[in-house]
């Protein structure tokens, strides 16, 4: 790091014990336990300072988002104080809206709880007929393996339910980090600009533009997607005549931002809902068709060129940090991942040593890549390609 970090000109290593002067010559089998002994220092740490870390994460993602707000406050020669409250008030109001939106649309459901619980101990009751028939699997081996799946699956959704009450009793805490990061901003990007050397300001100042940029795109983005979702979604339930079809399209858009385990719960509610105010299996299977479309739009045209587009993360990597925050911090870290791994290759793309960690990161395949390690046919492919 002694890439950015200051240092004196007359500074030098003479007189320093042994053990304190870094050394490159290292063996790897040293090497390699030392990393990863790191690595797991890191998580564990992580892990530990949980209920610290996700709102004050959560305060700066918003912090970065509402940054044009109170820059357009400032420009209008607001009080520095009164533009960073009214930036917090506007963002508690769009909040709030959603809030109540769902909230006065879900009360209508209190209605209809009898009705799904009756419903679902029929279907139960079908299903483990129908398993007990064809399969020849006893009810009592079906309950014991339901026992089985629910205790596997505990420690997962503990610790999500968990993370989604600790974000709510943040609500407090949140817009107060949002403020006090507001108000202290001069003073980190004053932090950050000294920490490191002088001759690197400039990349310095190019690194936390480009950041700022990635996260605001990123959440712009899910914004849009999440809208783009919420209209696909109430269309084709109201054109399949399903009751409650726009809270359920704005719930299924929401729950499509917790990555695989909200795309499940998304299809489920209106199936449910289908059945409980319709006879037959039509609707439903119409519903599982639309949502199945409505995701391949999605997946392969909507989140490639609205989000991922802004984000130039690959899908595997992808996949793998999003898989990795859930195991961490649950729903919260499968949210936060992305934007994170997002900064991780703006800064390995401005480093010439982790340059090679900013390209496996990214979605940008190689000009020219070596023939003896990729295919030879692929690589010549490749070669046609650019000409």
């Amino acid at each position: 790091m002694g890439l950015f970090f200051n240092k004196r000109k007359d500074e030098t290593t003479t007189g320093l014990p042994q053990w304190l002067v870094a050394s490159d010559g290292f063996p790897f089998y040293i090497k390699a336990p030392m990393v990863l002994i790191g690595l797991y220092l890191f998580f564990n740490i992580l892990d530990l300072l949980q209920e610290i870390i996700v709102p004050f994460a959560f305060a700066g993602l918003i912090a970065v988002l509402l940054n044009p707000v109170y820059n357009r406050f400032q420009r209008w020669k607001f009080n520095k104080i009164v533009a960073i409250v009214l930036t917090i008030f506007i963002a508690i109001l769009v909040v709030a809206g959603v809030m109540f939106f769902l909230s006065s649309q879900i009360v209508q459901f209190g209605d209809m709880v009898p009705q799904l619980e009756k419903k679902a101990l029929k279907l139960v009751a079908s299903l483990q007929t129908w398993l007990s028939t064809s399969f020849g699997i006893s009810t009592e081996k079906q309950m014991s393996m339901l026992d089985e799946a629910i205790n596997n699956s505990k420690t997962y959704v503990g610790k999500t339910v968990n993370t989604l009450f600790g974000i709510v009793s943040f609500f407090v805490l949140i817009p107060l980090y949002i403020f006090l990061l507001l108000f202290y901003k001069p003073l980190i990007l004053n932090f950050i600009f000294e920490v490191f050397d002088e001759n690197n300001s400039e990349q310095v100042a190019e690194i936390l533009q480009e950041t700022k940029g990635a996260v605001q795109s990123y959440i712009v983005g899910l914004m849009i997607e999440t809208t783009i979702i919420a209209t696909l979604n109430s269309v084709a339930l109201l054109i399949l005549g399903v009751q409650y079809a726009l809270l359920l399209g704005v719930i299924g858009a929401i729950l499509n931002l917790i990555p695989y385990i909200g795309g499940i719960i998304a299809i489920a509610l209106p199936v449910l809902i289908s059945f409980i105010t319709k006879d037959g299996y039509t609707t439903p299977l119409l519903i599982i068709g639309a949502y199945t479309v409505i995701q391949f739009v999605d997946n392969n045209i909507i989140v490639p060129r609205v989000v991922s587009s802004k984000v130039s993360v690959n899908a595997l990597i992808s996949i793998l940090v999003v898989l990795l925050g859930g195991t961490l911090w649950g729903v919260s870290g499968m949210f936060l991942s992305i934007p994170f791994v997002a900064v991780l290759k703006i800064i390995f793309d401005r480093i010439d040593e982790l340059k090679p960690w900013g390209k496996l990161l990214g979605d940008a395949m190689p000009d020219d890549p070596p023939p003896n390690v990729v295919n030879p046919r692929e690589a010549e492919e490749r070669q046609q390609t650019l000409f």
